[in-house]
């Protein structure tokens, strides 16, 4: 197990390190997979408003370079930023709303893989000619038909890998991440893929371009059991720590590990929300501030459904996440797709979130983690509970500051 919280005051990279070291950040996921169908630019300009209201402190945008998918996930231009959500101006447009509004965009960063414009070795399209980052068959792995050495992570299977040990590729991929983030404006970094390359690589592209804040996707499968989902998932949550490590801890991940239990434990088995030495059982109870947590987002829940979290529990869901420790992130659906009563009652919490001032280091005292009922009380001044189980904190000094379907959360008096 490897927990660092301590270190984080001596970070050298003071400029990159200063968003996770305060830990107040709240991630909107600002897309779904379908988002290209609707000029996706303009309609997040119009709701900017309403999310700095909210309590964002970033919102995550899809891809913005040109693709041959138009979800944007198999980009081959880097530089253009005419895309299926929006031409270039369109975006710049929403970018200038959000500086307005104090949101940081978050770029959606996929380097893991390029297609390519013309054929090359093996006859495959790992050829970039004509466009700028003009590379050659060298910038793409051996494992999938480049010319280059093999990957350092996990093959994206169907497309040229890019070959990260090339350092002109490297050189090349820090240029772009500057021209992103101060040239273009965006402020923040999500790594697409995190498993396709090392992760020491990810540590020299956020030093070279310093975003305020990121998150790797570093996405593997949970602990299961003749088929059914393990209590431990302890190795799982490592891997994680492991990725996070590599990066000289300067980027944070997403806590699929809480994903995978939180999911499971809605279902009437909160008892797995406490692990073993009594700590939350995901990255959050090991390493909270580079913990991410989320419910869904564009791969796991909209019209991909990989692995929804059950929608009739969405709101305890984020009455977990929202009142703990960890970085919290809605998801774009649930916040203005799933109705007006949804929304409200995410806004509440964000707002009880501030101010109770839990942050990403909350220290957290789980109470009861039972079938029906799991109930905590988080940095002395907020205690929550979900599930169907009747419960409430002791003490004339809790007040009732929210409650829903199947969840509620207490403050104490100021």
């Amino acid at each position: 197990m490897r927990s660092n919280e301590g270190s984080d005051e001596n970070a050298q990279q003071i400029d990159i390190a200063a968003a996770i070291r305060k830990g107040r950040e709240i991630l909107l996921q600002a897309f779904n997979w379908e988002s290209h169908k609707y000029d996706w630019w303009r309609n997040l300009e119009k709701k900017m408003p309403d999310i700095a209201k909210s309590g964002f402190t970033s919102a995550w945008l899809p891809p913005a370079s040109q693709s041959l998918s138009p979800e944007g996930y198999l980009p081959q231009n880097l530089y253009s930023l005419d895309s299926a959500y929006g031409s270039e101006h369109l975006l710049k447009a929403l970018l200038q709303k959000m500086k307005q509004h104090r949101i940081r965009p978050m770029a959606d960063i996929v380097i893991n893989h390029r297609v390519g414009t013309t054929k090359g070795h093996k006859g495959v399209y790992n050829r970039y000619d004509g466009i700028p980052l003009p590379w050659d068959e060298h910038a793409v792995t051996s494992c999938t038909d480049g010319l280059g050495n093999r990957s350092s992570g996990d093959n994206f299977n169907g497309v040229p890998n890019i070959d990260h040990t090339q350092s002109f590729v490297r050189k090349d991929i820090i240029e772009w991440l500057r021209w992103l983030r101060n040239k273009v404006g965006f402020q923040d970094f999500r790594f697409d893929f995190a498993r396709g390359y090392a992760a020491k690589y990810v540590k020299q592209y956020i030093e070279g371009a310093k975003p305020v804040f990121s998150v790797g996707e570093y996405w593997d499968s949970c602990n299961y059991h003749y088929g059914h989902f393990g209590y431990n998932q302890d190795s799982h949550r490592q891997r994680i720590i492991n990725w996070i490590d590599a990066t000289g801890q300067l980027a944070t991940a997403f806590d699929f590990t809480t994903k995978g239990i939180l999911q499971e434990a809605v279902k009437g088995e909160f008892w797995r929300l406490r692990d073993p030495q009594g700590k939350p059982p995901g990255v959050m109870g090991w390493w909270p501030s580079r913990a991410v947590t989320f419910l869904d987002n564009h791969d796991t829940g909209s019209t991909q459904a990989h692995w929804p979290f059950p929608g009739n529990h969405i709101m305890e869901g984020y009455a977990y996440i929202l009142t703990h420790p960890g970085t919290p992130t809605v998801f774009y659906d649930h916040f203005y797709d799933w109705g007006t009563s949804i929304h409200d009652q995410i806004v509440k919490l964000i707002d009880i979130r501030k101010q109770q001032d839990i942050h990403s280091r909350s220290p957290i005292r789980i109470l009861e983690a039972q079938p029906n009922l799991y109930s905590a009380i988080i940095g002395e001044k907020l205690s929550m509970k979900i599930g169907d189980g009747s419960w409430c904190p002791a003490g004339r000094e809790w007040k009732l500051s929210t409650c829903g379907h199947r969840y509620a959360v207490w403050c104490k008096d100021n």
